[in-house]
């Protein structure tokens, strides 16, 4: 039987008009139906591929990184009511052959992709099929929660990619100090160790200067050279670097410094990649992967490491605004002067 508690019959949304423009409407609550659950979300972080939704516009509410609380159930869900969890961006069949070994980002039938194609975390209430709701425990604020979307499931999800083909990775560049760039950072030191050297280039000193706090070894791009700053901290080159920025400068300079059996992961959609093949390819026996999101598996051993290092983590999220606050927090975040930006409700 479909439940539905303390729950109003309409609640005030974000109109992503276009032009960088947020205004405001009204619309009803959504009613869970069949094995769907009903969240009050708590909070949404912002992310790089929101841009298009903020200049362009949306007809769906945007939103694809939401933590929240289970407030209704439709038929044959066993999530109880009150239960926190974070939602899973892609609405994975679970039936297909990608599914059925653990590829849930590669899903042949994908249902949706929430905050894109369905209204997605700032709206106060959500709807979402319980198979992408994700359980946390009630000790991790909501808020910080949401790392486990964006931040440590895409930036962990590089790293293992890499890990297929170099199983012995000694050192990491990533290019972009952007929130992904962050969590790849984060996920480096938690999943390869924090004595790993990670390198991390950028434009922008806000970024770099949180970067190194954290523990990464900084390249200002203006005014020093990837390979040189490489070569003084004792390495002739990288193991792995994972691009982040999805330009093409970025993906070029990445291979560039790579070592022998290097591999260039691409996680940030955008530009293209010239390749030599015999020099860039061959001769190197270098691999070059994509890298897209992650899966589903993958939220519980965050889970566990975010459970553990949940205060290092959090220096990723430098900003949070609330709801009625979304065209500020959009034009500072792309400005590039900040880490993680959350909206919370």
């Amino acid at each position: 039987m479909s439940q539905v508690i303390h729950v109003p019959q309409t609640m005030n949304i974000p109109l992503f008009v276009g032009q960088g423009k947020i205004e405001y409407g009204e619309k009803p609550v959504p009613v869970p139906g069949k094995g769907q659950l009903l969240l009050q979300v708590k909070a949404n972080a912002l992310c790089g591929s929101d841009r298009s939704q903020f200049y362009d516009g949306s007809t769906t509410v945007p939103g694809h990184e939401a933590a929240g609380i289970v407030v209704g159930a439709g038929v044959g869900v066993t999530t109880a009511i009150g239960t926190p969890g974070v939602v899973f961006l892609m609405d994975f069949c679970g039936e297909c052959r990608s599914c059925k070994l653990g590829f849930t980002n590669q899903c042949l039938n994908k249902r949706a992709d929430y905050g894109f194609t369905h209204d997605g975390g700032y709206t106060p209430y959500i709807v979402v099929n319980e198979n992408v709701f994700f359980p946390i425990d009630s000790s991790i604020p909501l808020a910080d929660a949401t790392m486990l979307l964006d931040i440590m499931g895409t930036g962990g999800h590089a790293i293992k990619r890499a890990k297929l083909v170099h199983p012995d990775i000694q050192s990491v560049l990533i290019a972009g100090a952007g929130p992904i760039g962050l969590g790849v950072l984060a996920m480096a030191k938690l999943l390869l160790g924090d004595e790993t050297p990670v390198f991390i280039m950028d434009y922008v000193d806000y970024r770099l200067e949180l970067a190194e706090k954290m523990g990464a070894i900084p390249v200002q791009l203006a005014n020093q050279s990837v390979q040189e700053v490489i070569k003084a901290a004792g390495l002739e080159g990288a193991d792995i670097a994972i691009d982040t920025s999805g330009k093409t400068s970025g993906r070029r300079t990445s291979l560039d410094a790579l070592n022998q059996r290097g591999v260039l992961i691409c996680v940030g959609h955008g530009q293209e990649l010239s390749l030599g093949v015999s020099n860039d390819l061959i001769a190197p026996e270098r691999a070059v992967l994509g890298s897209e999101y992650f899966q589903y598996n993958e939220l519980a051993e965050n889970h566990a490491l975010i459970l553990r290092h949940l205060p290092y983590l959090q220096q990723i999220i430098t900003h949070r605004y609330g709801l009625d606050q979304i065209q500020e927090a959009y034009e500072l975040f792309f400005q590039g002067n900040t880490g993680k930006v959350l909206i919370e409700q």
